[in-house]
């Protein structure tokens, strides 16, 4: 049996990255979320998560089976492991070459693009397209990040011949959903082919149950959000 634990689906972009994975993929899980309050030690996140996991951090992935409990977490590895778990699934491209420049795309958005997502946190109710022009006018280390992305899309579905980035859904595809919520968020500009692309990531079923999810959370979470002091 798996179960997943992740935080508000509103905001926790690593959390959403394995859901959408599984959801997608068509994998069976039970989910349990821990609400964000704080991340003091003493908080009721990670009072919570902390028997479970040692760096007391979402998402966390739990497989219990006849052999014992195999505990998994950060985004990658949790990736990984479902990947070897199912491989019938295919979550990673067929052929090498490609299943090489999917691992390498994955780990860019593991690692990287710090200033995109500094500046803009996930907020999937939110539109903030005031705040985004600011952001894009002012900081040019999300202009880079984002830059790279669309370079990065644009490439992949010209030599696969889309939708997805490597034709058919794979971990790649789970990896950047999130940031597709952060350029529709905030607004950022890109290109016509590179805004129909996102179009058909918030379509995909997997996808749109975690944006309907989210927006049904209700739940402010004021540290969450820098750019407003209330929700509507």
């Amino acid at each position: 049996m798996l179960k997943l634990y992740i935080g508000n689906k509103n905001y926790s972009s690593w959390s959403m990255r394995p859901w959408v994975l599984m959801k997608q993929a068509g994998i069976a899980f039970d989910e349990v979320m821990l609400r964000f309050d704080s991340f003091d030690a003493s908080s009721s996140f990670k009072t919570q998560l902390g028997p479970i996991s040692p760096v007391g951090k979402v998402p966390v992935l739990v497989d219990t089976g006849d052999t014992g409990e195999v505990v998994v977490w950060d985004t990658l590895a949790i990736a990984e492991y479902l990947a070897e778990k199912f491989p019938e699934l295919h979550l990673w491209p067929r052929e090498a070459p490609a299943r090489a420049r999917a691992r390498s795309v994955v780990a860019e958005m593991h690692s990287g693009f710090g200033a995109l997502r500094s500046a803009c946190t996930m907020n999937v109710e939110a539109r903030l397209p005031e705040v985004g022009q600011i952001i894009w006018r002012d900081n040019a280390g999300v202009r880079a990040d984002v830059a790279r992305i669309v370079a990065m899309w644009q490439a992949l579905l010209a030599e696969h011949g889309g939708p997805m980035l490597f034709g058919r859904f794979t971990v790649a595809d789970a990896f950047y959903a999130p940031v597709v919520m952060r350029l529709i968020t905030y607004g950022l500009p890109v290109r016509a082919d590179v805004a129909a692309y996102m179009q058909r990531v918030c379509a995909l079923p997997g996808v749109a149950a975690w944006i309907d999810a989210a927006l049904a959370e209700r739940d402010f979470v004021a540290f969450e959000e820098p750019y407003r002091a209330q929700r509507s």
